[in-house]
């Protein structure tokens, strides 16, 4: 079985336009526009840096049903649904395929964590629940837990487990994956500085932070990697690597939300227990911003 992929190139883990009123709307509507616009190949719903985890149950559900509604089928919808209590991703899940979302971003679950075999256990009951593909989230850093490569294995003949969002920064062990999975799941890069390197394992792009605020140049490193010019995909990688860096300079998305505030497209608000980006790192992201001509 060889999956058919959810999106091929960049998706935009979007951020979540908010103020002391709560979700901005307004906001959230034009930054969808502008990404379409851009070509964007898909979009990520109330992620990391849409900062799911401080959405309420209501105002994660909205966001999702906003953003499917306001896309109105211009490039697929990935809502993520993760959560350490699988009985709310189960619920989230359904509710996120019901108002059509095109596939779900389900996260490890974190602070209570599990094993390789609760893992395999959640995943499935997830999927089992799901009418929609899931992508599997593996973020180490931030939830405690590593998704092993042989328990990709084991998920990979699920017929609703389609991709991995790879995060570990252990290139050895996303190398093993490929090799384990064959073919059978999707692999994205989930880290912005790995992009060209994913791809040439095999992946078929990245979900992305930095295509908030650069979605064309993003999508170039993955499109001249498929055009065959690796070496221009290679370089365009490591022309950014000083911007990426400095968007991870603090907790994402606190960069990502200063970034996009000084182009005008939301408030530079974040929710506790984030706070607005400190200003020596400020300074440093701006410049890099103002050399790429983004501001």
């Amino acid at each position: 079985m060889i999956t058919k992929p959810i999106f091929k190139g960049v998706a935009t883990a979007l951020i979540t336009p908010t103020n002391d009123n709560g979700v901005d709307y307004d906001s959230f509507g034009r930054v969808i526009d502008w990404q379409c616009e851009e070509g964007i190949n898909a979009l990520v719903i109330a992620g990391t840096t849409g900062e799911g985890s401080t959405l309420d149950d209501a105002e994660h559900k909205a966001v999702v049903k906003f953003a499917v509604e306001r896309i109105n089928g211009r490039c697929p919808v990935i809502a993520a649904t993760g959560s350490n209590d699988t009985r709310y991703a189960i619920q989230l899940t359904k509710y996120c395929c019901d108002v059509g979302a095109d596939a779900l971003l389900c996260v490890t679950p974190y602070y209570n964590k599990t094993t390789q075999n609760g893992l395999i256990k959640m995943y499935s009951t997830i999927a089992d629940a799901s009418t929609k593909p899931l992508i599997l989230y593996n973020v180490p850093s931030r939830t405690g837990i590593n998704i092993e490569p042989e328990t990709y294995a084991a998920l990979a003949d699920h017929p609703m487990i389609a991709g991995i969002k790879e995060a570990n920064s252990n290139i050895s062990k996303i190398v093993k994956t490929a090799q384990l999975v064959n073919g059978k799941l999707t692999i994205y890069s989930g880290n912005d500085d790995q992009i060209t390197p994913i791809l040439s394992i095999g992946g078929l792009g990245v979900i992305s932070v930095l295509s908030n605020v650069a979605p064309k140049i993003t999508m170039e490193i993955c499109d001249k990697f498929f055009a065959g010019d690796v070496k221009g995909s290679a370089e365009l990688q490591c022309k950014m690597l000083p911007l990426i860096n400095a968007l991870f300079s603090e907790v994402n998305p606190i960069p990502v939300k200063a970034a996009m505030s000084a182009m005008g497209w939301c408030e530079n608000h974040v929710r506790l227990p984030l706070v607005p980006m400190e200003e020596s790192h400020w300074k440093v992201l701006k410049a890099l911003m103002q050399e790429q001509g983004l501001i």
